[in-house]
């Protein structure tokens, strides 16, 4: 996501935190690389122009010490660059029964984005209903069907139905026992007249709580016209930008929305159900300058488990114990998180970190292979596995029962030592209610002293 853009952004942090003076010359090849980057980037011209400007200004300004100078234009960058990203603008869901009908374009990712955002308040203890009006595009109803079956969500469809508000009456009795319903709609390749009295009349009927327009990141900076637009038309309460890990564009899009004042509530990074995040600026620039953003990794972890599920982990938490099943479940949480390439932007000074070409595929046979590892033994060794660490005769056995090698076996072993220790270190924290700063900083250093995981 913006790689090249957080890359050009962290060299010049560092090129002005290092400097000895910031002379013209400098000076001037910072902020030329800068223009570069944010242009590749798709950021308005005008807004580059205004940010190379004021640090120049800071640089050129006898008033204030050298000394303190590098401070202040480091300061300066990050200031601008964060009111370039608009201010954050959270999804807070109101009292009783919550109405969010997601609006756009043809393309833009609107039933995708509907069973993510499923997922993500669903996991979050919200009774959940997906509802397709999408009555143009004949896949779409099968969509949402596939998509809320594959994820165990509710959703109300009517295949035979052509009529969008004939739809919604029919399923009305159906859906007052939700907490939250999700409700996508048809689609156009423009904002015509036709759409707009669709979306209103439905409007009209559902009463939504939200309105929420979703746009690709790849129109960059059409995005502002595209926001406008609805905004005039329909009243837009928020936005969703999809496809942000695969579009240069994406800052075109994102600065787009907050000069048109469309608050960004979510960013999609993905295709997988998982692949979806609050926007919040503070934690995307940070993300972007090389600092990390725990929070999010945090967010992230929580929504692939319910609540019930974090209330069993935090009673192994609080024992200090795993099971040897529970190594399996955390790799494979980390595949359903998008691998550690996806994670490393998050934690802190890992950002740059390669990560070897084809480890998915790898971790993928490893995780096979463990299954078949731990249904080869006994019930006593998968609940008390330091039964095994110097049993080689029962290694041998289970390497064989399971077609695998004990060096195999060994390699499960250590990996389920390696958890279990952090665990035992961790066992204060309580999941449930999340983890503050310092929290996650304390654990992060006890990670970090742990030998590197063998994924």
């Amino acid at each position: 996501m913006l790689e090249k853009l957080g890359a050009t952004l962290k060299k010049t942090k560092d090129k002005i935190a290092n400097a000895i003076f910031l002379d013209k010359n400098l000076v001037n090849t910072i902020v030329k690389d800068l223009q570069r980057a944010l242009i590749e980037a798709d950021v308005d011209i005008l807004l580059i122009k205004k940010l190379s400007d004021k640090i120049k200004k800071a640089a050129f300004d006898e008033k204030i010490k050298e000394i303190e100078k590098k401070e202040h234009i480091i300061k300066l960058l990050h200031d601008e660059l964060l009111s370039i990203l608009g201010k954050e603008q959270k999804l807070e869901l109101k009292k009783g029964q919550n109405r969010i009908m997601l609006i756009g374009l043809y393309g833009a990712g609107k039933t995708t984005t509907i069973a993510k955002i499923g997922n993500w308040f669903s996991k979050r203890g919200k009774k959940v209903a997906l509802v397709g009006l999408d009555v143009h595009r004949p896949a779409a109803k099968q969509q949402i069907k596939q998509l809320a079956e594959k994820n165990k969500l509710s959703y109300f469809i009517n295949e035979k139905e052509n009529n969008a508000l004939k739809t919604w009456k029919s399923f009305e009795k159906e859906l007052k026992e939700f907490d939250l319903v999700l409700i996508d709609t048809a689609g156009r390749h423009a904002l015509d007249k036709e759409l707009v009295k669709e979306i209103k009349d439905l409007e009209k009927k559902i009463k939504p709580t939200e309105t929420i327009l979703v746009m690709p990141a790849d129109i960059g900076q059409a995005a502002k016209t595209q926001a406008s637009q609805f905004k005039e038309a329909l009243d837009i309460t928020g936005v969703i930008i999809t496809r942000m890990d695969s579009s240069a564009k994406a800052g075109g899009a994102l600065t787009a929305c907050a000069e048109t004042k469309a608050g960004v509530y979510f960013i999609t990074t993905g295709e997988k159900i998982n692949d979806i995040e609050e926007f919040n600026p503070e934690s995307f620039l940070s993300r972007l300058l090389g600092m990390g953003d725990l929070e999010v990794l945090i967010n992230k972890i929580k929504s692939i488990t319910n609540e019930d599920e974090q209330k069993e982990m935090q009673k192994r938490l609080e024992q200090g114990k795993l099971t040897l099943e529970d190594v399996v479940e955390q790799v494979k949480s980390m595949n359903s998180l998008g691998g550690f390439d996806k994670l490393k932007s998050m934690i802190p000074g890992m950002g740059s970190a390669k990560i070897p070409e084809g480890i998915m595929e790898q971790q993928q046979e490893k995780i096979a292979k463990w299954e078949h590892i731990i249904k080869s033994m006994t019930k006593k060794e998968k609940e008390n596995p330091e039964l095994l660490e110097k049993q080689t005769s029962r290694i041998r056995r289970i390497a064989n029962g399971s077609g695998t090698k004990t060096s195999e076996v060994r390699s499960l072993l250590k990996q389920y030592k390696m958890l279990s220790d952090l665990v035992k270190q961790s066992s204060s924290i309580d999941i449930s209610k999340g983890l503050d700063q310092k929290q996650l900083m304390k654990l992060a250093r006890k990670f970090g002293k742990k030998k590197q995981m063998r994924f």
